[in-house]
């Protein structure tokens, strides 16, 4: 059953009032953390020692433990993770400590028995080194508290293995070391007595909130071996903001969580429903480094560095477990290396994102995973629903594209690539426009229009047949014209209706004049460049770029929609051909060189005229290899002016929707030639397009 807008907006409106109110108690949403709440339930009480300081948290251990018998995080296929180990070992000790009920504790120990060969030896070559340090300190706890912790036969050597790491690292670092982070004083509760720590060490290094570097198991430590009472008060304001299981760090950062929040919300799709809540939550962030702009050296630095850190940790066997660790984690960094962000499109970004992530972890705590997921479930339920909908509006609409084509005889023509649904698969899946926009249909017949007409000026027309169709555009009369440019001219005829007609009443609008102008001067450089190839007249790269960036068409996809989307739309719809504004101008020249780059080869033996063929030509000592290169580094240096403008206040009067656009269309061209040109490619995108439209998420 496909879902209602109804639907989602009632969704919309929970969320808003759960998470975006001022009642928002972030804490509510936090995955408790087994391993820390084993340590607060091992504190006696001050004035009875038979019982625990914090009834709470042994109660939470006593009602949290899976069926399996562990305690801990389990992956979203239901199976325990590696933390579970030393989360167990935890709470046996926290129950022994207490004399409670031996069925939690026997559960525990065969759990620990039947399952630590698998969780062990998968691991051993790359186990983390939070889980070498706790592990370890954790059996030994476990075997002193009087529990008969056994490993299966074969396991003794992985076990003695993991303690000979913790032997290295507590032998290479210090107590507070500024190499590695978290320090060893944040796992004070699992240092052995042989490590030679005083108190004086432990008080030095206590927060002014009387915490060991957040970490309430290894301030649940400090306070047992200290009796410090600054300690004791960061435990209580833990517990009474967290009257259960505790949280493996406290307090949060807010900030990093609303940029968790935030970022989820964009990958997730659901940008369009918080608008507001974004705004006010965050001014600037998102994938600073793929949008640097001219003259920002150090950023370009940054990003290089970047980019090779995390080439380098996939040839690794692991990931450092600095890393953030969630599933799928490996083939979501292989997707970030392999294609531009700008080569991306929205919608299919939003499906991988829900599919192969399910990511509810900040960040990795000292035992466990810092996690939200009972809030990330929330806004996983909308965004399942919401690519749902979009999907069901997306193929009524693609449907609808198809019968226009129809109807006005485009499909039946016999010359030329049909492309009707990868016009509109470009900007449908390049932008998150509202579903009821008609900007999508008006961009995708103009691209079909684009294509079908360039199509007849390469392989179809004779040079009277373009001569012909140029002058009925110029006078927008195709009553003398016949065949195949009576059919373009009549669908022409039938867009620029679609466009002016919604406008009409608006006073001195000049909509249908403007786009059919656009039209002429765009036909109007197909046939220069046709003449250029049939005479063999090769002109200035200055020359070509003039004439091409009018001729690659992309203005004709963006501009006329620009009409569709502001309210205050009549100053954009007044707007005259050659006068574009500067983005619009970038864009154009922007699309010409990316197609350039991409089809120099096929164009070369077609005898058409290509700015990295001219380049190589005039320049013959340099090869062919570096005129792309040529072309591709003043494609970037206007690419990152583009940028500035499209993402930047004060650079233009454009409204963020109209300037928005301008970056989808320039997403969907790097999309189609990112890495080759899949445009022109017949297959090439059946399987994301059955992604977006069809395969159900």
């Amino acid at each position: 059953m496909e879902p209602s807008l109804f639907s989602i907006q009632t969704l919309v409106h929970q969320i808003k009032q759960e998470i975006f109110s001022s009642t928002f108690d972030l804490y509510s949403f936090v995955s408790p953390s087994a391993y820390d709440t084993a340590w607060l339930a091992m504190i006696p009480h001050p004035k009875q020692n038979s019982c625990p300081k914090f009834k709470g948290c042994l109660d939470w251990i006593l009602d949290n433990q899976k069926e399996a018998g562990y305690w801990g995080e389990c992956d979203h296929d239901g199976l325990p993770t590696i933390d579970s180990l030393p989360a167990t070992l935890a709470c046996m000790v926290a129950l022994k400590t207490w004399g409670v009920n031996e069925k939690h504790i026997n559960k525990g120990l065969a759990f620990i028995h039947a399952n630590s060969t698998t969780l062990l030896k998968e691991k051993c070559d790359h186990l983390p080194r939070w889980f070498a340090i706790v592990f370890p300190a954790m059996v030994e706890v476990a075997q002193a508290a009087g529990l008969k912790v056994l490993f299966p036969n074969g396991l003794e050597e992985v076990v003695l293995n993991i303690s000979l790491e913790r032997e290295k690292i507590l032998e290479r670092e210090e107590f507070v070391d500024k190499y590695h982070y978290p320090p060893l004083a944040s796992y004070l509760e699992a240092l052995p007595p042989s490590y030679n720590i005083d108190r004086k060490d432990v008080t030095m290094n206590l927060s002014g909130d009387g915490s060991c570097f957040q970490s309430p198991s290894a301030t649940a430590r400090a306070f047992l071996a200290t009796g410090n009472q600054k300690c004791m008060a960061y435990l209580e304001s833990l517990v009474q903001k967290c009257p259960g299981g505790v949280p493996t760090m406290y307090p949060m950062d807010g900030e990093l969580v609303s940029l968790w929040l935030v970022n989820q919300i964009q990958r997730l799709g659901l940008a369009e429903h918080f608008t507001e809540e974004i705004e006010e939550n965050l001014k600037l962030i998102y994938k600073a480094t793929d949008l640097v702009f001219s003259g920002e050296y150090e950023l370009e630095e940054a990003r290089v560095f970047s980019r090779k850190l995390l080439e380098k940790s996939m040839k690794l066997k692991s990931l450092n477990d600095n890393l953030v660790n969630f599933p799928n984690f490996r083939s979501v960094m292989d997707h970030e290396l392999s294609v531009p962000w700008i080569a991306r499109l929205e919608h299919l970004d939003h499906r991988m994102w829900i599919e192969e992530n399910k990511v509810d972890t900040l960040w990795i705590g000292k035992a466990s995973f810092y996690r939200l997921r009972a809030l990330n479930d929330k806004l996983m339920t909308l965004a399942v629903e919401s690519y749902k909908f979009r999907q069901s509006f997306y193929r009524n609409e693609l449907e609808e594209l198809k019968r226009w084509s129809k109807d006005w005889g485009l499909t039946d023509l016999v010359f030329g690539r049909k492309k009707t649904t990868y016009c509109y698969y470009a900007i449908a899946a390049s932008s998150s426009l509202p579903h009821n926009s008609m900007v999508r249909l008006i961009v995708a017949k103009s691209a079909i229009l684009v294509t079908i007409t360039d199509d007849f000026f390469d392989m179809e027309g004779s040079l009277e047949d373009l001569q012909s169709l140029t002058q009925a555009v110029q006078r927008w009369d195709g009553n003398r014209l016949s065949g195949h440019g009576k059919i373009i001219f009549r669908a022409l005829d039938n867009l620029v209706s679609d466009i002016a007609k919604p406008h009409l009443h608006l006073e001195g609008s000049h909509v249908a004049e403007n786009v059919r102008n656009m039209w002429s001067e765009t036909i109007a450089s197909w046939l220069t460049e046709t003449t250029w190839s049939h005479t063999g007249y090769a002109p200035s790269l200055n020359e070509y770029l003039k004439t091409g960036m009018i001729s690659v068409a992309s203005q004709l996809m963006t501009v006329p929609a620009l009409c569709f989307l502001s309210p205050n739309v009549h100053p954009i719809c007044k707007l005259e051909a050659n006068r574009y504004q500067i983005i619009t101008k970038l864009l154009m020249v922007s699309t010409r060189l990316l197609n350039d780059t991409q089809t120099y080869e096929k164009e070369l033996k077609d005898g058409k005229r290509n700015f990295v063929i001219l380049h190589s030509k005039g320049s013959p000592q340099t090869g062919i290899e570096k005129s792309v290169a040529f072309a591709k580094q003043i494609l970037d240096q206007i690419e990152k002016e583009f940028l500035e403008h499209t993402l930047m206040d004060g650079h233009n009067n454009l409204p963020k929707p109209c300037k928005h656009l301008h970056l989808s269309i320039l997403r969907a061209f790097h999309m189609f030639y990112n890495s080759g040109d899949l445009f022109d490619s017949d297959t090439g995108l059946l399987h994301d397009i059955n992604k977006a439209f069809y395969v159900p998420i």
